[in-house]
Order: C-alpha cells, then structure tokens, then sequence
C-alpha cells in the first residue's frame, strides 16, 4: 500500500522568528538561546527576521508568547528557559503552568511554538542539556513553520472561507 507522507522541511530561508527567554537561571538560558540562534542560522533564518525578548522568568514566557502570536508576525515562536528543581513545591507550580500556556498559546493562535523551557532536577542536568535543547527548538520551530501552509490545504473550508472573505472586502 502506499501512502502519502510529509517530509521534515527545515529550509528557514524567509521565515520570521519569535523568541521569548527568560532570564531566572541566567547561564543556562543565555546557553539554550546561543545554541537556539547558532542553529537558526545553520538553517538559514537571517538575524534580521529573528526577535529575541527576554522576561523575568519562566511563567512570564506565555504573556510574551502571547503579544507575539497576536502580531501576526512570525511564523514561529520559541521559549526558552530552565525550571529547576528547589527544596519546595513552587517547581511543580512553575514547570506546569509555563508548559502549559505555552501550549494554549500555540493552540489558541494556530501559531508553532517549540517549547525549550527545561524542567530539571538540578543545575547539573540543566547545563547537560541546555545546548542541544536550544538546538533542537530551532529545528522544532523551522519544521513547523513550514508544515502548517501544508496543512491548511488539506482542509477545503480554507479556500471556500477565504474567497467569501475577499467577496466580503470587495
């Protein structure tokens, strides 16, 4: 049997980028966003069509988040920041609400965001991983930016909606 099948699609040429890091565990996230813009730039996303915004700390990320996605202006958004684990409960706290309105963000805005805000158990783990999460978020971001156009063609309501809008304007 054969079946259709999308390719992975990490061409960054033209694509507009979004980033928010936060700054709570300053030398991991300034890791996670060199190693996230090296890569960008591997994939050819030029400096000038990348914005880096930098907040507080991780529960400050999806507000960021947010104001990017509502400006219609990127065609992927990434977060960046390290939760890790304390002597209190206020982990849990952080790393469950961060993660989870970085998703509602991306769902509510149809707008890819990767999601590079590690959770760890110590400072150890968070240097351990911080250079290939950076990486791995740019290759996230890029991919995704390029599926979704795929995507909305599969839905034929798109070009139905889309031309009475413009019957609309006219």
């Amino acid at each position: 049997m054969e079946i259709g099948q999308s390719q992975p699609d990490y061409n960054g040429d033209g694509l507009r980028i979004g980033i928010v890091q936060s700054r709570f565990n300053e030398s991991v996230c300034n890791g996670l966003v060199d190693a996230c813009i090296e890569e960008l730039e591997s994939l050819g996303v030029a400096g000038k069509d990348v914005l880096l915004i930098t907040v507080p700390g991780a529960l400050e990320i999806p507000l960021a988040l947010h104001k990017l996605a509502e400006s219609s202006q990127f065609d992927a958004l990434i977060a960046l920041g390290a939760v890790i684990r304390g002597e209190t409960h206020h982990f849990e706290l952080v790393s469950n609400a961060s993660s989870t309105g970085i998703s509602r963000i991306a769902l509510d805005h149809g707008v890819p965001i990767a999601n590079a805000v590690l959770s760890t158990e110590n400072d150890e783990q968070a240097l351990e991983r911080m250079t290939e999460k950076g990486r791995d978020a740019a290759r996230v971001a890029v991919e995704m930016a390029n599926l979704l156009p795929s995507l909305a063609q599969l839905n034929p309501d798109n070009d139905q909606e889309a031309k009475a809008a413009d019957k609309d304007l006219a």
